[in-house]
């Protein structure tokens, strides 16, 4: 009766799509998310992609199996997905006290990559893998091609694995060997093993999807390669191999999905999403200075320096800035502090001094710093910036003639001015720590507030910390105890329960020593209350040249563990720990940064981090890091290796007015100790983004 009913709702759907309006939503409306997460049809992947940087949130249920996933066209080529799939008919442990009655939730890795995009005649193809990095309950590879037709898409692929379970057509790989005829079981949750891919049975898969006459509704049918006679839920009943659907838009940023699978099961979800490269927000701010010359017939005059300040201070957002002349070139200098874009600061600012420059000069200096660090000097040609201000004759437009160099000093000066920068820094903000997945429960969260405060007692040294309130928190499941079962580390980071018990605490309170060393090379020291479960004391240099596409740099430290029942005092546990650091942003993909990270870890253990993330054009950055060091996966323990996920969001996509700061929402699968790093505060490649114009 109920598959009737659903046949005869979508029989009816499309007569009514037939007959309505085709200019209800803009064509096209973009691919559409799978059950799994990921542009597919119901059950099985297609070829497709999103457009770059589309980010999709994903939401499916159906009697045995709840999905939630998180999908990233992280490149036009490459598509990302992170997905929890919580068995309902399974308790995630045996051990009631640990787990409780958690339903068992299974955490996977999923990556899809293009490898020939559609033509008029060749199809679109594409190979993937899902459960890449999981424990293997639904691990599969599969080789799939798309082709657009009219309003219909054809889909037709094959799959290993749990796509392949049927084995409808004989594994190819067995004829090179028979290892490949029979797949492993089940792994260790959080491992990677290749050597399982393209192994066990293997099954043809495909559909269609229609896009109706009424653009919102999109209809969806699917044979797929699975037989669910293994599944992790239990033995499935599958009816049929065709699955039917419908997806239904919304808006432009949500769906609503619904659909008949294995003859048996409905499947109801939805789908919200964004994307990266067109969030924008608009902004109150003064206007660009207008280009109104009033030249100085003498070096600064006070009164007229005195406008320029207060104008490079609030409209170029030059914090603590200053002007000095000699010779033929003036000098400005400052913090910037409000805009992102360091460009704008510097047109801004040049436009500021050129409304009212002295005579004789030739060349203006924008010196930008960070921290009382200088960045970067752009040095500009005045002739030629007032040719460009001026306006070029038609079809004579000519380059400015700017450069950005190492910061150069002025020096004692002729003359100089400056407001001076406030040395006493304060806020106060909202804190989420948060651990998804875990065993014992699978969402655990920190919400408190942070109150930080700073003061400069000198240009370079900066003595600061950050109370912490504890306003709620459910850590109190966190039952995990570091017992030599499990893993034979140090406690570096699983005592993470005891210290959020604490309800106000010192989160940080350390002095740092800071400057730039001159020729591309920035130092700092640092020693205290280092962060929450560590104190010490430590340094670190970078070396980065200007605009370049890499970086080197180097840290030392030697720490305590802090006592979570006095975090004032001390526990036994010391450790030196350290890294060496290249950074490097490759020349045929400018919007990627590669960080790689080698040396000992707050365990002791040694190793490498990997680190890559991706900056869309909105400022928005992801990030993915993994940590493998020397220690075994049984010393380890559950998880295999250190690894997450980050989202770095400029906070001027909220705000009204411009600004520079960042949020950062971190995604960790396990706390486990091997391979963590300490916490510093201050990193100097961060504090020294100003060097490259393009990223901030």
């Amino acid at each position: 009766m109920n598959k009737r009913l659903l046949f005869s709702l979508l029989a009816v759907s499309v007569a009514a799509a037939c007959q309505a309006q085709a200019d209800t939503f803009a064509d096209p409306v973009g691919p559409s998310q799978s059950d799994f997460g990921g542009v597919g049809l119901l059950q099985v992947p297609t070829a497709r992609m999103a457009r770059e940087g589309e980010f999709s949130l994903n939401f499916r249920d159906n009697d045995q199996y709840r999905y939630y996933s998180a999908s990233l066209q992280l490149m036009p080529w490459l598509e990302t997905t992170v997905r929890y799939t919580d068995v309902r008919t399974r308790r995630y442990s045996g051990v009631e006290s640990f787990s409780g009655n958690q339903s068992y939730k299974d955490k996977a890795f999923d990556l899809k990559l293009r490898l020939l995009k559609e033509s008029y005649w060749l199809p679109e193809v594409a190979f993937g893998s899902r459960d890449l990095g999981g424990t293997g309950l639904f691990d599969s590879e599969y080789l799939v091609a798309s082709k657009a037709w009219g309003p219909f898409d054809f889909t037709l692929g094959l799959g290993w694995g749990y796509l392949g379970n049927s084995g409808t057509v004989k594994n190819p790989f067995c004829s090179y060997s028979d290892s490949y005829c029979q797949r492993p079981g089940v792994g260790e949750a959080g491992s990677i093993n290749g050597s399982q891919m393209f192994h066990g049975p293997s099954a043809l898969f495909g559909g269609v999807e229609y896009q109706t006459p009424w653009q919102p509704l999109r209809l969806k049918l699917e044979y797929e390669g699975n037989d669910y006679q293994d599944d992790f839920a239990g033995r499935l009943e599958q009816r049929s191999k065709v699955n039917v659907g419908a997806i239904y838009r919304v808006t432009d940023w949500a769906d609503i999905n619904a659909s008949y699978e294995r003859g048996n099961t409905f499947m109801f979800g939805v789908t919200v999403r964004t994307n990266f490269n067109d969030l924008r927000q608009a902004h109150i701010d003064s206007a660009k200075p207008a280009y109104q010359p009033h030249p100085q017939e003498r070096m600064l005059e006070p009164t007229v320096v005195a406008s320029q300040l207060t104008d490079l201070k609030y409209n170029a957002g030059l914090s603590g800035p200053r002007i000095q002349t000699r010779g033929s070139t003036i000098y400005v200098s400052g913090e910037q502090t409000k805009y992102r874009d360091t460009r704008e600061g510097v047109d801004r600012a040049n436009r500021i001094m050129m409304n009212n420059l002295p005579a004789g000069i030739e060349t203006i200096d924008v010196t930008e710093s960070r921290f009382n660090m200088p960045q970067v000097t752009t040095r500009t040609d005045v002739s030629s910036l007032r040719n460009q201000l001026e306006g070029y004759p038609l079809g004579q437009e000519q380059p400015l003639r700017q450069t950005r160099e190492n910061p150069v000093d002025a020096g004692e000066t002729e003359q100089g001015f400056f407001i001076r920068k406030e040395r006493l820094n304060y806020s106060l903000s909202p804190v989420l720590n948060q651990s998804v997945g875990g065993p014992e429960s699978f969402y655990m969260y920190q919400v408190g507030v942070m109150g930080n405060l700073d003061y400069w007692f000198t240009d370079h040294l900066l003595v600061g910390g950050s109370l912490f309130g504890n306003l709620v928190n459910n850590y109190d499941k966190f039952n995990y105890n570091g017992a030599p079962a499990d893993s034979t580390l140090p406690r570096v980071r699983t005592h993470i329960r005891d210290y959020v018990e604490n309800n106000v605490y010192v989160n940080d309170l350390q002095a740092n020593y800071m400057g730039y060393l001159g020729n591309g090379f920035y130092g700092q020291m640092y020693g205290g209350y280092l962060e929450t479960m560590y104190g010490g004391v430590g340094g670190e240099m970078l070396y980065r040249p200007v605009d370049s596409n890499w970086a080197f740099g180097v840290d030392a430290n030697y720490v305590r563990q802090r006592d979570w029942d006095n975090m004032m005092q001390f526990t036994n546990y010391k450790a030196p720990t350290g890294h060496v650091t290249a950074y490097w942003r490759p020349w045929f993909m400018q919007d990627l940064l590669v960080k790689a990270s080698v040396g000992q870890y707050l365990a002791k253990d040694k190793g490498v981090t990997l680190d890559v993330s991706k900056r869309f054009d909105s400022g928005v950055m992801v990030g993915v890091y993994a940590t493998k060091t020397n220690v075994s996966s049984e010393q380890y323990g559950e998880g295999d290796f250190t690894k997450g996920f980050y989202l770095s969001i400029p906070m001027d996509l909220f705000t009204v007015t411009p600004t520079r700061g960042r949020a950062q929402v971190n995604w960790v699968p396990l706390t486990r100790d091997g391979g963590q790093m300490l916490g510093r505060k201050y990193q100097l490649y961060d504090l020294t983004s100003d060097r490259d114009a393009r990223f901030n």
